[in-house]
């Protein structure tokens, strides 16, 4: 016989109570963007900038590794296959090479479109923050039609470099939002004196003028990525002292805000932020100088990549340190309805 008793429903995933310390990781990870805290929503941000990094630095892999047409159409990766099968013109391992690259755009589209979850799920819900969150999986879209461009211009030196510099702005739309979420909603609270915030900007926009020349060096030396690939007809010599000298302008702007930043008693935050860019910088101009005696080897040219990357990342990070914003002030609450009763 049946108990008689009150009907159940059954339970709903919302009904669930998730903790992001719960011993089952499947929960704590579910848990970290479906019932997302401050901290774990920052978590994921941090995921998106270090994901987008990485397909980067992948993506040059595939360029001195001569992959990049392993894949010789798109978006299949031959003619008449989207998977990788035996073609006579293409070695398979520049192909398994190329297409491993295009797999990695899932992995990035996937953390970013958690992070978009994540940002809708946080409560209270901040329209700032889900405008830079859309922006993620919008542009790794976006960078998978222009990788498209890229295999159909036959790795023309500008689609190529406009693929990385597409990057660079995803990853500070990454970074932003990591920052964003560490912060609240109200005004823009300057911790610095103003004249260091404006060196700031001068440095992020002269560190982003090196990655654009770093570019120009890459799309004019070897590496290009395929033997039928073009070349800039520009004087490589000329192009990498070019380079040098936007490097050491912008190795002093970062001493000179470093400098500043000590004089006035900036918070520590800033401080090691600016230490940090300083000394990522002094490392890529070794692997730099070390990479060009060396006849640009591969391996150092991937490292370089990679350094570059970092750099763009460090120099966010020090904008991002100069500022600060404080909640919204809390909004009144109203009278209840039986105080709005008991008063008529």
């Amino acid at each position: 016989m049946p108990v008689p008793g009150p009907a159940r429903t059954a339970r709903t995933i919302d009904d669930v109570k998730l903790s992001t310390d719960h011993r089952n990781p499947f929960v704590r990870g579910l848990a970290s963007f479906w019932a997302p805290t401050p901290r774990s929503m920052r978590g994921w941000a941090l995921a998106s900038v270090v994901a987008n990094a990485g397909i980067t630095v992948t993506g040059a892999g595939v360029r001195v590794t001569a992959s990049g047409l392993g894949c010789p159409t798109w978006p299949r990766c031959t003619p008449d296959s989207f998977v990788p099968v035996a073609h006579p013109e293409v070695s398979m391992l520049n192909m398994f090479v190329e297409f491993g690259n295009r797999l990695l755009t899932f992995l990035v589209l996937a953390v970013g479109a958690v992070c978009v979850v994540a940002v809708w799920r946080l409560v209270p819900r901040r329209r700032s923050l889900m405008r830079l969150a859309l922006l993620q999986p919008a542009g790794v879209l976006a960078q998978a039609l222009w990788g498209g461009l890229v295999v159909r211009t036959a790795l023309n030196p500008f689609t190529v470099g406009m693929h990385y510099l597409l990057s660079t702005g995803l990853i500070a739309a990454c970074w932003l939002l990591y920052a964003r979420a560490g912060e609240g909603d109200g005004p823009v609270r300057t911790v610095v004196h103003r004249d260091l915030r404006v060196l700031g900007y001068v440095l992020l926009a002269a560190t982003f003028t090196l990655l654009v020349v770093g570019v120009v060096v890459s799309g004019t030396g070897p590496h290009s990525g395929d033997e039928i690939a073009s070349r800039f007809d520009l004087d490589i010599e000329a192009v990498a002292r070019f380079h040098a000298d936007v490097v050491y302008v912008v190795v002093g702007l970062t001493f000179a805000l470093l400098f500043g930043l000590r004089v006035s008693g900036a918070p520590l935050a800033a401080r090691r932020a600016a230490l940090a860019l300083l000394v990522v910088e002094l490392a890529q101009g070794v692997i730099g100088y070390t990479q060009y005696f060396l006849a640009v080897p591969a391996a150092l040219v991937l490292l370089h990549v990679l350094g570059s990357t970092v750099v763009w990342i460090a120099a966010l990070r020090v904008v991002t340190s100069l500022r600060s914003r404080e909640p919204l002030p809390a909004t009144p609450a109203g009278p209840s309805p039986a105080e709005v009763a008991a008063t008529v």
